[in-house]
């Protein structure tokens, strides 16, 4: 066993790894530190307990799949945005099999509290972001937003279903992209 100090990113990348080929439940003190080659004293020089280390997991997987670009304007408008949105959950969904289904769970065994906060701190940086690039959107047809229907309040039910795809793990977002569609635009 190779006794030499690993750095925090080393560990982090080592627990990503184990995501995607075991899951999330393989992730623990002894297999990080066993995929670093580092003594298990190493990994808790870094992660004084199981739960933090489950949650700085999660946390970059998070980061990985959900990270929007700097510049929204690369999005032709708000329907291709969800569109991208819904791309890279399919896309982390292949890549962490079960991660988004068993997120949750772990943390009702863990520090449930924190993994909440962490997990709507990532739902509302994506939330500003659709927001953002809603407002942007030139092509939204006037008059679509009231004091009832706001561009808040639209982005919150985009993004429910859409989050509601990670659990029912459905494949198409297509009826999705329509209604936006017709909601937004003049078809």
């Amino acid at each position: 066993m190779n006794k030499t100090v690993t750095s925090k990113e080393a560990i982090l990348a080592a627990s990503r790894k184990l995501v995607m080929e075991k899951g999330l439940p393989a992730v623990n003190m002894r297999s990080v530190a066993s995929v670093c080659g580092v003594a298990v004293g190493s990994v808790y020089n870094y992660f004084p307990s199981k739960s933090e280390l489950l949650t700085a997991t999660v946390e970059e997987v998070w980061k990985e799949i959900f990270h929007m670009p700097e510049r929204s304007v690369e999005f032709s408008g708000f329907a291709d945005c969800v569109a991208w949105l819904f791309e890279r959950i399919r896309e982390g969904s292949r890549k962490y099999p079960g991660f988004f289904t068993l997120h949750s769970m772990s943390f009702a065994a863990g520090n449930r509290e924190q993994g909440q906060k962490m997990m709507e701190h990532y739902f509302d940086h994506m939330k500003s972001g659709l927001l953002h690039v809603l407002e942007c959107d030139q092509n939204v047809k006037p008059g679509v937003f009231n004091e009832i229907l706001t561009p808040e309040s639209f982005v919150d039910m985009v993004f429910f279903n859409v989050t509601s795809s990670l659990l029912e793990e459905r494949g198409d977002c297509r009826p999705l992209l329509e209604l936006i569609k017709r909601v937004l635009y003049e078809l």
